[in-house]
């Protein structure tokens, strides 16, 4: 594909690199085929990750901005690229939780599979060489990572994106178990969602069967990976017969 974009990399994750464009609020995402686990201690590389992600992010981004809450997302660009909003990220992890499973079973000793009685938002700290710790809303303020309104505002986009999504992988005969999201500041000061939505930050299990349909195949070495986003993808581009 064709740009007048410098070729600058401005940040080189586990999933994405992060590009600056001509326009110094707009960043070009570039998806990756590398999937890690365990902090990067599990590596492969699958074969139209990046693509799958890529375009399951933008379906959800546009799939959200419909329900009035705002992301870093302006528009897709090839099968594995798409711009965005330049953004400070707020270093926490939101995590919303409908049913118990990874870690949260493993604090609390749920059977993974149990319905929790409500949504549950849990914060975690980014930070790889601390292991992305959970923290509490005191460990936050002591940090000082967020002020006392953003926690607040955190929780409730979380939870409304949890409102919006459910429904939507309900009518697709998912279950969205749980799922991470990022937001940032825009050069106003406003919060937006960032990052992605993807197989990759969401744990996606099949409702009548049960089948993951998400990282945890790779997790757990349940292989199938990508035919496990290629599935989602598929059900959320394509009408339930």
């Amino acid at each position: 594909m064709e740009r007048d974009m410098p070729e600058e990399l401005l940040y080189e994750g586990k999933a994405k690199k992060l590009f600056i464009t001509e326009d110094p609020q707009i960043l070009r995402v570039e998806y990756k085929d590398d999937a890690t686990a365990f902090n990067g201690q599990k590596f492969d590389r699958l074969k139209d990750k990046g693509l799958l992600n890529n375009a399951i992010t933008v379906f959800f981004f546009e799939h959200l901005e419909t329900k009035d809450i705002p992301s870093h997302f302006v528009r897709k660009i090839s099968e594995t690229e798409q711009l965005v909003r330049r953004v400070k990220i707020i270093p926490l992890e939101v995590v919303v939780r409908n049913v118990a499973a990874g870690s949260l079973s493993k604090r609390i000793g749920w059977e993974e599979g149990k319905e929790l009685p409500h949504p549950i938002v849990e914060f975690y700290y980014k930070d790889d060489d601390l292991g992305d710790p959970l923290l509490a809303e005191e460990h936050i303020r002591l940090l000082e990572l967020a002020s006392e309104a953003q926690i607040e505002e955190l929780k409730k986009r979380g939870l409304a994106v949890n409102e919006a999504l459910e429904s939507l992988m309900l009518s697709k005969e998912i279950r969205l178990i749980d799922f991470k999201l990022e937001f940032g500041l825009d050069q106003k000061g406003e919060i937006l969602l960032a990052d992605e939505i993807s197989p990759d930050t969401c744990r996606f299990w099949d409702i009548e069967s049960g089948k993951i349909l998400d990282k945890d195949r790779f997790r757990r070495d349940l292989g199938g990976v990508t035919e496990a986003y290629l599935e989602i993808h598929q059900r959320l581009t394509e009408e339930i017969t």
